[in-house]
């Protein structure tokens, strides 16, 4: 079921040869553009259409932890877990209309940029190494590990740590071109992760229609899902009943099982908690991503904003709905040997027919390697912007200021050159800087030291991303929207943030007990002993009240204005009447599809 065939590679082979070539392509005519080199190298600076930054975002976005990890939540807990993709396109909606238009009128190319010119330089450098961190050893390590489990699933186990390496080198050659390069050879990489993913998932319905003697009909295979199993088509979980915890309690695996989907899921408390912080934080305050529009105009970034916004809506149908057929073959005997939740994607790619397997390993290859280039270039970024050239170079760039300043009073080349210097020394640094990430992405996970394979990859990103999310979208939303907003308030909210999401994931049971007003605990195992937990969206929710709590606490003591609170006006959010055609249209799908399956 497993083995590929010579047109399965000769497919594969294409798709590489097209994006390399179109990279270099790209890469070649950037050269001769007037942008300078560090701009274009960071953020393709004035250079991107809004069709390519919309595509670049998508392909950002999309990796192996949704093609595997939401795969694998859709076959343990159903299409629930589509509420992070669908939230996610209200969720641009609200960054392209308010968060956008902040950004660009004060010149934000990084996100620690941001902090330092609405708060101080300490919150800067403390958040640009929180996500330094973050961006290594969450999201490379996992994105590598869960990309390298699929497609090794399909042409051997044994090359698990060769597929590694293969990711890591393809991602960085794309890296070295810089985000033009990404965000241009983005539009390929998304357009064949679209076509492959639907192309997999009309496979995967005739296959679940066959099995089941209806022919090869993919309708009727997405019918067989829904009567199979009508409970992974709920998009609001139900709470576990006491029932369900005493059964869990005392050892019954399904009403286990239920619990933990509610853990990772808790219904429709959810949308009053977690789902939007996770989501807001992720798509407005968040260098990886916001990056690819930072260097457009308003009308280009939102438009841009937007059209990923739309894409987003089709993207669980193609990561989340194969866990679903994979889940109704494996209990109906159809699918047997199955390993676990994330091993559903790559289980349902060895049904399909040669040439199609191919176009499907290129489509997830496509999928991983954008977004490893994507966050590479990123952490390069606010190195080399937010740290490098602020503390070890600042010295340098005081010299070379003093040497512009004569050579220019002497009439003199001296600027252009030093100028030069400088930008090449920047760019190098990006790369250098990308290359030690994935190193040390590659030695944490060749033996998946993190556990990302026990937690399941996709719960694991949002659950250790979500420790510093409530903190930091605190800082950017009152240092944004509220003039009174001070810099210690900002500093004192990350660490409440921070606290807050250790304290409610470790130690408010064991103080308060399993029921308060604020949370309810159920029983879950965890390293073979079954301990007590609070959905972790449900911590993020009161982590981030408390953390609002405090910086509007401290901020009170503090000037009416702060002096370096942002200057709005609504000239600024006004929208034009392409751009509310979009977000209508939009609005309207989403309003359809959870009508269908509330």
């Amino acid at each position: 079921m497993n083995s590929l065939q010579p047109i399965d590679f000769i497919v594969f082979l294409v798709y590489f040869v097209i994006v390399a070539s179109y990279g270099y392509w790209v890469y070649n005519k950037k050269k001769k553009a007037a942008v300078t080199a560090s701009h274009d190298y960071f953020l393709a600076e004035g250079s991107l259409t809004w069709w390519a930054i919309g595509a670049s975002l998508i392909a950002s976005n999309i990796s192996a932890e949704q093609f595997i990890g939401m795969s694998g939540n859709g076959y343990f807990v159903g299409i629930s877990v589509a509420a992070y993709e669908w939230l996610a396109a209200l969720a641009l909606i609200i960054i392209a209309v308010w968060f956008m238009p902040v950004y660009l009128k004060n010149r934000i190319y990084t996100m620690p940029q941001f902090l330092k010119t609405r708060y101080n330089e300490t919150v800067s450098l403390i958040m640009a190494i929180f996500w330094l961190l973050l961006y290594v050893f969450v999201n490379l390590t996992s994105i590598l590990y869960l990309g390298a489990i699929a497609i090794s699933g399909l042409i051997g186990p044994e090359y698990l740590h060769t597929v590694m390496l293969a990711l890591a080198v393809f991602a960085l050659i794309i890296t070295l071109g810089g985000m033009k390069v990404i965000g241009y050879t983005d539009v390929i990489q998304v357009a064949v992760l679209i076509i492959g993913g639907f192309a997999t998932i009309y496979f995967a319905l005739t296959i679940v229609s066959e099995k089941f003697g209806l022919g090869r009909d993919a309708i009727a295979g997405f019918k067989t899902l829904m009567q199979h199993s009508p409970e992974h088509f709920k998009m609001i979980l139900p709470k576990p009943d006491a029932a369900t915890v005493s059964a869990a309690t005392g050892g019954d695996v399904a009403a286990q099982n239920t619990i933990d989907k509610y853990l990772i899921l808790p219904g429709i408390t959810m949308y009053f908690a977690g789902q939007w912080i996770v989501n807001l934080n992720y798509w407005g305050c968040n260098q990886y991503i916001t990056q690819r529009a930072l260097g457009a105009d308003l009308q280009t970034a939102r438009k841009g904003i937007l059209f990923a916004g739309f894409l987003k809506l089709m993207m669980p149908i193609i990561v989340m709905l194969p866990g679903i057929a994979a889940y109704v073959l494996h209990t109906s005997g159809n699918l047997p040997g199955l390993r676990g939740m994330d091993d559903a994607y790559s289980a349902i790619l060895g049904f399909l027919p040669s040439g199609l397997k191919g176009l499907a390993i290129a489509a997830l290859t496509a999928a991983i390697v954008a977004s490893l280039a994507g966050k590479l270039n990123s952490i390069g970024t606010i190195f080399t912007l937010d740290i490098y050239m602020k503390y070890f170079k600042k010295h340098d760039i005081h010299a070379a200021n003093t040497a512009r300043a004569v050579a220019a009073e002497a009439g003199t080349a001296h600027v252009e050159k030093t100028t030069d210097s400088d930008e090449k020394q920047m760019v190098w640094t990006g790369r250098i800087v990308a290359l030690v990430a994935i190193i040390l992405a590659i030695v944490f996970e060749w033996k998946d030291f993190l556990g990302i394979g026990g937690k399941g990859g996709f719960t694991f990103i949002q659950e250790y991303t979500g420790f510093i999310s409530p903190g930091v979208f605190a800082m950017f939303i009152l240092g944004m929207f509220w003039k009174r907003t001070t810099g210690a308030a900002a500093v004192a909210g990350l660490l409440t943030g921070l606290a807050m999401s250790i304290f409610f994931k470790l130690y408010a049971v064991p103080l308060f007990g399993h029921e308060t007003l604020l949370y309810t605990a159920f029983p879950t195992i965890e390293d073979g002993k079954q301990v007590w937990r609070i959905p972790f969206l449900i911590n993020m929710g009161w982590a981030f009240f408390f953390t609002m709590l405090v910086m509007v606490s401290i901020s009170l003591a503090g000037p009416r204005v702060n002096p370096k609170a942002f200057v709005l006006d609504r000239q600024m959010f006004k929208l034009k009447p392409s751009v509310v055609a979009m977000i209508v249209t939009t609005v309207l799908i989403l309003t359809a599809i959870y009508a269908k399956f509330w």
